[in-house]
This record gives C-alpha cells, sequence and structure tokens, in this order.
C-alpha cells in the first residue's frame, strides 16, 4: 500500500503568507513525480503555528527518488522559489522548524458516488 509523509512546519504568523505564496509559486512541481499520488498544504486554524505539508507516494523509493532530485534541486535554489532566482541570495526560509512524519497506508475510504 501507498506511503504518507507528513512534513509538520512551525511557522510564525508573519510568516504564512509567505510560505503559502511560496508553495503556490511551486505548484506543479512534485505532481509530475513517478510514484506521486496526492498533496496537500493545510493551514493551521486554531491552536497551533504548525503547518502540515502533506504527501502521498506509491512507496517510500518513489518518494527518495523526489527528495533526491526534484526536492532537493527546489531547495538549493534550483527549483523556482518564486522569489527571484536570479541567482541572487536565497530567501529566508518562512518555517523556524519542521519535522518529518512517515505513515503507512494500512486502511482507507473514499466517499460512496
Amino acid at each position: 500500500m501507498s506511503i504518507v509523509k507528513i512534513n509538520a512546519l512551525t511557522v510564525p504568523a508573519e510568516q504564512r503568507e509567505t510560505l503559502e505564496k511560496r508553495f503556490s509559486a511551486r505548484a506543479g512541481s512534485v505532481e509530475n513525480s513517478d510514484g506521486f499520488e496526492w498533496f496537500e498544504l493545510l493551514r493551521p486554524v486554531e491552536g497551533t503555528d504548525q503547518y502540515l505539508v502533506y504527501t502521498r507516494w506509491r512507496d517510500e523509493e518513489s518518494f527518495q527518488a523526489w527528495m533526491e532530485g526534484p526536492m532537493k534541486a527546489a531547495h538549493q535554489g534550483g527549483g523556482g522559489s518564486g522569489e527571484g532566482d536570479g541567482g541572487g541570495e536565497r530567501p529566508k526560509p518562512a518555517a523556524t522548524g519542521s519535522t518529518l512524519w512517515s505513515f503507512e497506508v494500512v486502511q482507507q475510504a473514499a466517499p460512496k458516488a
């Protein structure tokens, strides 16, 4: 079955808009990766300053291949952060911390048609 990776990003209130704009600018960068199944950026509503970045993959190998290829390039300035990729200084991260959680999908359901 599929695997899920959730990146819990600690984002100060003054950086929320920056984080969301950066994700919007990168829209489409993960969808064409082999083994990719789903993505969601979850904004906190109350009680926390953590955004959750939810991705679902066919298997661990697909996720690792994305991490070592497109994801690595994006974080090294090669993937278009949407904030002036003209070879200048990289923008400061919007998150002050992150934790990656890994899960195996053992049950799933979809709405009935």
